[in-house]
């Protein structure tokens, strides 16, 4: 009859499955470590540039008489530039500052409506904001959301039986909201389409050599994509 394992031998079998999973749990540990550290951070400066195209924008102007109050559709492509800063909280969500600028060929034009000898056109010359940005970070990528305050150039001309008869340039103050995503391609370069609702506070101004009292609303809806560098 068999007899019961020797104590030794018996404790030198267990000590060696006791390490064996010790040094598997460590494996573990570090391998979790690894792929922790190995996650993007969006933390950082970087700058950028953009490319867009603004559409269903308007430009509404009100006259002392009403036949001659203009309502221009706007569009157009726009390019430019923005920089910004991120920080990265250690939950995902991330927090930053952005300002852009960007110039391009938009604009519209109409024909008085009881008076169809006079017409307008307008053009904005360029536009630019300073904005704060919100997202949650899903390792590389980034979807957010985006707002603050907008600001501009518009130009107005007028004509009469196509000659001209009035013009105007004058600054735009305003708001912009906006959403987008943002995908880390590299550890530096990155990549990011949004769309953005801009609306500009009512601006009187005078069409000169006529002095015409003039009041215009403008908003736009614009695309972008990007392309940026992170320091």
């Amino acid at each position: 009859m068999r007899g019961k394992p020797p104590m030794k031998k018996l404790f030198l079998g267990l000590s060696l499955s006791f390490l064996a999973s010790t040094a598997f749990a460590a494996d573990a540990v570090v391998e979790e470590v690894r792929v922790a550290e190995s996650a993007y951070s969006w933390s950082g400066l970087y700058v950028g540039g953009q490319v867009g195209y603004v559409f269903e924008g308007r430009a509404d102007y009100i006259y002392i008489n009403p036949a001659y109050n203009y309502r221009h559709d706007l569009d157009g492509f726009i390019g430019g530039v923005y920089v910004g800063y991120n920080y990265q909280f250690t939950n995902g969500i991330v927090l930053g500052a952005e300002a852009d600028i960007a110039w391009g060929d938009v604009g519209g034009s109409d024909v008085a409506p009881g008076d169809d000898i006079f017409s307008s056109t307008t053009e904005i010359d360029w536009t630019g904001s300073v904005r704060m940005r919100l997202g949650y970070a899903i390792d590389r990528f980034l979807p957010y959301v985006t707002g603050g305050v907008a600001f501009g150039r518009f130009g107005f001309e007028e004509f009469a039986a196509g000659a001209p008869y009035g013009s105007a340039d004058d600054n735009l103050v305003g708001w912009t909201l906006g959403a987008g995503g943002e995908y880390a391609l590299t550890d530096n370069w990155l990549l990011r389409g949004e769309y953005r609702y801009t609306e500009f506070d009512k601006k009187d101004f005078v069409s000169q050599p006529v002095d015409e009292d003039l009041s215009v609303d403008i908003h736009t809806h614009d695309f972008r994509i990007g392309a940026a560098y992170k320091f």
